[in-house]
């Protein structure tokens, strides 16, 4: 089964390095793997083009937000399988892919999800949080529980059948598409193991106004689905993320 991933980048020069190598050293074959760079001024594409002949392709331009870029890959990506890994993360070892295609074969499903662990910033030793995802039940979605993005692989065909990022959406629309698979019927299988090591400080969690405007944009993708949100479901998502820093 033939891979594709994504990596979004913007000014990612003390980062992605990392990423590039973690996905370049996965000691599976049948690999593609796409850049989309949202036209960086630091030295992030030269760092990129130190690996060029590892990169299926390369797209340096403006674009409209994270989602808009990871779009842009999703629809040049010719794997039948799609991951997307954002330039400040990175797979915790070499052999994530080929065990995500084992599950993919074992379990025939439309995806494969794992757990995440938050690393610090400027030392990616230290653990911050785990997010372990655990089984997929559809009532836990009503407590604000999504599988974690980053840990997330799926058939290039459910894309095909149920759209692509809602650029309605600047925070969340990861959440929105996710959510929009899940009730589409989506069929998901859990591989119980850290696949991705993520810094802490991401896009949406940057500032108590950009995580108010994220709860406003996770409750939004109920309704656009015709969703009714449960009550309390915010608080219930809080407390879930409190519990990832005592696992």
């Amino acid at each position: 089964m033939k891979v594709s991933i994504i990596t979004i980048s913007y000014n990612s020069a003390s980062t992605i390095e990392d990423t590039i190598k973690s996905v370049i050293s996965q000691n599976y074959s049948d690999l593609e793997y796409i850049i989309v760079d949202g036209g960086s001024t630091d030295n992030t594409l030269e760092i990129i083009n130190k690996y060029k002949d590892k990169i299926f392709k390369l797209i340096s331009e403006p674009d409209k937000g994270i989602y808009d870029a990871m779009n842009k890959g999703v629809g040049i990506a010719t794997g039948e399988i799609i991951g997307i890994i954002n330039s400040d993360d990175f797979y915790i070892d070499d052999n994530i892919l080929r065990e995500v295609v084992n599950q993919f074969e074992k379990a025939d499903t439309d995806a494969v999800y794992g757990d995440i662990v938050y690393v610090d910033r400027e030392d990616i030793s230290k653990h911050v949080r785990y997010w372990k995802a655990g089984e997929y039940a559809e009532k836990k979605l009503n407590y604000g529980w999504i599988m974690p993005h980053p840990a997330v692989f799926i058939k290039k065909e459910i894309y095909n059948k149920f759209g692509l990022f809602n650029l309605d959406f600047k925070i969340a629309a990861d959440y929105e598409l996710l959510l929009r698979f899940l009730k589409h019927g989506m069929k998901i299988s859990y591989l119980p193991k850290t696949l991705v090591c993520m810094r802490e400080g991401g896009y949406s969690a940057s500032g108590l106004g950009r995580r108010k405007a994220g709860w406003a944009e996770l409750k939004k993708a109920w309704l656009v689905n015709n969703l009714s949100v449960s009550r309390f479901f915010i608080l219930r998502r809080i407390l879930h993320k409190v519990n990832q820093y005592f696992v």
